[in-house]
Parts: structure tokens; C-alpha cells; sequence
């Protein structure tokens, strides 16, 4: 499914215009891999195919960001992704990781809108459930790994991932904390 699919599935088209409202809020919003792409789409960035699908475990490289006050991911993490497809930056986003085979693999606006190409949510489960179901599309492809590769990850790796999307949701929550009064 892509996000350009609004004809087949209508309720992209009202997800983009929540998106467009809710983030107007300054309320956070977090979009993961269709979520960041509807997030880019909705603000008048472009999502289109990437060069190379990316499925499987690989590194981002987190962007710094001294001093700025955005969220910084870490310099180099392994993580699990599974996408075809990309996005321009809207207007006012920064990149805040990237990788080899995907140049915008997240973004933020402001303080509370965040996207990520890949899956900080990834559990042993989750990446099971979606080899079982997504078979066809492991064919081998640079940035494509098999089965065997994707569930040989070793449970720190999920960990790891999970506490990086823990630290992420604190960010995104703590400028959502109503101040404290006087």
C-alpha cells in the first residue's frame, strides 16, 4: 500500500487531513514507515518508489543536532525495516537519520512531529508475524534480507531497538506535559 493509493483506499485521504489538523496542534505525532510517509505526504512532501526496498536489519546513521533541541537518534543503529517506497522532506523538517540505501529515514517539524521510515517497535513476534506474511517480497535484493537473516536477530537487537523508540516516545511526551504551576 502507498500512501498515493487514496482511489483504492479512501481513508487515506481523511488520514491526511487529520494528520495536516492534529499536527497543527502542537500535540506530538509520531509516524512509523506509511505513518512518517502520510506525515510527509500530508504536509507537501512528495512519496514516490526508492531506488531499493529495504527489508530486513540495517543501520541508520542518526544526524546530531547540538543544541537545537530536536530528538537525536543514535549515531549508528541497526534496525529493522521494511519499505519500498520514500518521501521529500515537507517544508520545515529537518532530517534526523539517514542511511545508505534511503536518504530520508526520519524527520522532525517543530517539537512534536516526528517521522521514521523504519521500526523502533520491532519485537520477535511482530517481525515474524510480518516474514510470514510478506514472503513475496523477500527476494534477495541488496537491501533485502532473507527470512533466515531477519529472524536469526539475536533478542538484544529488539531490545535495543525498543529502548531507542522508549527514549523517542519520552521526547515526544515530555513537550506534551502541561507545565508545572507556580
Amino acid at each position: 500500500m502507498s500512501v498515493n493509493d487514496g482511489k483504492r483506499y479512501p481513508w487515506l485521504t481523511a488520514e491526511k487531513e487529520f494528520i495536516t489538523k492534529f499536527s497543527a496542534t502542537g500535540k506530538p505525532v509520531l509516524g512509523i514507515c506509511l505513518g512518517a510517509q502520510l506525515i510527509a505526504a500530508s504536509l507537501g512532501g512528495r512519496v514516490f518508489p526508492n531506488g531499493e526496498r529495504e527489508i530486513g536489519w540495517f543501520p541508520v546513521r542518526g544526524i546530531p543536532s547540538a543544541g537545537s533541541g530536536r530528538y537525536s537518534l543514535p549515531g549508528k543503529a541497526e534496525v529493522f525495516h521494511w519499505h519500498g517506497e520514500t518521501f521529500t522532506l515537507p517544508e520545515g523538517a529537518v532530517r534526523i537519520a539517514e542511511s545508505p540505501a534511503c536518504e530520508n529515514q526520519a524527520f522532525q517539524i517543530g517539537d512534536n512531529v516526528i517521522g521514521l521510515q523504519f521500526h523502533l517497535e520491532t519485537t520477535a513476534d511482530s517481525a515474524r508475524t510480518l516474514v510470514e506474511n510478506g514472503r513475496e517480497e523477500l527476494t534477495g535484493r541488496a537491501y533485502v534480507q532473507s527470512e533466515q537473516e531477519i529472524l536469526a536477530a539475536p533478542p538484544s537487537r529488539y531490545e535495543e531497538i525498543n529502548r531507542v523508540m522508549g527514549q523517542l516516545l519520552d521526547y515526544l511526551l515530555k513537550g506534551a506535559e502541561p507545565s508545572p504551576e507556580p
